[in-house]
């Protein structure tokens, strides 16, 4: 659970986790991470370890955003089954066990909810969600919303500031299977969203940059390295017609001879980006390789 300067909210929620699962049978654990608070976030999760013996809690000193923050989360974790809920409660906790349910079952790999309630960025997550779906072809109607997951898929996330709003995505993409159910939505009990309009580009940005990575990010010469290929075939053909009608009509056209040029400089600068692409993405596989090593390595043990 992310919690930004959520000091208001934290006691009650936890007050209802202890409620929601006191009589589950399965066991569950609740792990906040303080993303960089001012507000004695900190302090009072001290205070509040002493009442819940659930919780537990982990802290940036500096705020680095949600994804750095499930990354945080996952590394204490000791559960095979986690959940991302937000601490603003807007979401009840009463409603985690009908997400991990799926799972446990067997039926799913991951569940995310769908907002059920008024929502006041409700238009700009229709846009958002409309052309993610456009784009990634996986037919759920709420992309980022509370959502839990089996363990192996945060193992397999890239750790990328913000790419936690694709989750689904990139787990649908390694052949996890994902279900979706409705979760209602309430209003913010007190505090403020930490997420304005400036984060539309962003996230449009974020988009492209997952689809790329999704589409050429194993393969990058078949991106560059065959745009370049087709303008400096362009450029090249284009030359020698150039260069027939020079000398057998004896026509020539500089701005022609411009744009030739053009093609072939470009082309050669796509197709060498694409083989310099092609060698980040050896050192990229071999950097996760080591990433999910050292995982495997620090991840406390399953109880």
């Amino acid at each position: 659970m992310p919690a930004k300067d959520e000091a208001e909210n934290l006691p009650h929620f936890l007050e209802l986790c202890a409620k929601a699962f006191a009589d589950r049978p399965e066991r569950y654990e609740v792990i906040v991470i303080d993303d960089g608070s001012t507000d004695g976030s900190w302090a009072l999760l001290q205070e509040l370890r002493s009442l819940y013996p659930f919780l537990r809690a982990a802290r940036h000193r500096a705020r680095r955003g949600i994804a750095d923050a499930l990354r945080t989360g996952f590394l204490q974790a000791r559960g095979d089954i986690l959940v991302f809920y937000p601490a603003d409660l807007q979401f009840m906790p009463e409603d985690i066990p009908r997400l991990v349910a799926p799972i446990l079952a067997g039926e799913s790999d991951m569940v995310t909810g769908f907002k059920q309630g008024k929502y006041e960025k409700a238009f700009v997550s229709r846009i958002y969600n409309g052309l993610s779906r456009a784009l990634f072809d996986v037919k759920v109607k709420d992309l980022n919303n509370v959502k839990a997951y089996r363990r192996e898929i945060m193992e397999l996330q890239p750790s990328r500031p913000d790419w936690h709003r694709y989750m689904i995505v990139l787990a649908a993409q390694q052949g996890f299977t994902v279900t979706e159910i409705p979760v209602p939505l309430y209003p913010r009990a007190a505090g403020k969203s930490k997420f304005g309009i400036g984060r539309i580009p962003v996230g449009v940005l974020d988009m492209l940059s997952v689809w790329f990575e999704l589409r050429f990010g194993q393969k990058p010469l078949l991106a560059f390295g065959m745009l370049g290929a087709l303008l400096f075939a362009a450029g090249f053909i284009a030359g020698l017609v150039a260069l027939y009608m020079l000398f057998t009509e004896n026509v020539g056209v500089r701005s022609v001879w411009t744009i030739i040029q053009t093609c072939l400089i470009l082309g050669g600068i796509f197709f060498s980006t694409g083989l310099l692409g092609e060698q980040i993405a050896v050192q990229r596989a071999e950097l996760r390789e080591l990433r999910r090593r050292i995982d495997e390595g620090t991840q406390p043990p399953a109880e």
